[in-house]
């Protein structure tokens, strides 16, 4: 038998046409498929204010950004655990620049984001490609195009 996943969800965003919760839980359970492992995992939607203030506290960068990912588990843990941020403000201005609808945007940064919890990387280029893959494909089944073509 295999362990039910938790995922809390925490919208403190106020802006208006975030996915409602079942669609967060849908592409996070896509995702989690890919890696075959169960989670512990709480989606917290956040302002630039707080984006900003976490990402300089916790990757020394001054600016708020889409996705961060907080893994508290062991390499080889059989469950994974951990917590995605995703910064609303920044997300809807990056659909909005790249012409993409905002909910399939969502879907991209959060499948994204729970492959980086599963050790997924893209700072080496073959790892860049292998992830690409697979958030292409978790993407494709839930419906939604290719993210990394215009």
């Amino acid at each position: 038998m295999t362990e039910k996943s938790i995922v809390a969800i925490q919208c403190v965003s106020r802006l208006v046409n975030i996915p409602a919760e079942r669609q967060f839980r849908q592409w996070i359970a896509a995702a989690l498929q890919v890696t075959a492992k169960p989670a512990e995992l709480t989606l917290r939607i956040v302002n630039a204010a707080e984006g900003r203030n976490l990402n300089s506290a916790f990757r020394g960068k001054d600016y708020a950004t889409n996705v961060l990912t907080f893994v508290y588990h062991e390499k080889k843990s059989k469950l994974l655990q951990g917590d995605l941020v995703l910064c609303a403000p920044i997300v809807a201005r990056e659909a909005r620049e790249q012409g993409k609808p905002l909910k399939a945007h969502y879907a991209h940064l959060t499948v994204h984001g729970v492959l980086h919890l599963a050790g997924f990387d893209h700072e080496i280029e073959k790892d860049a490609k292998l992830m690409e893959a697979r958030e292409t494909r978790v993407l494709a089944q839930l419906g939604y195009p290719n993210p990394y073509e215009s």
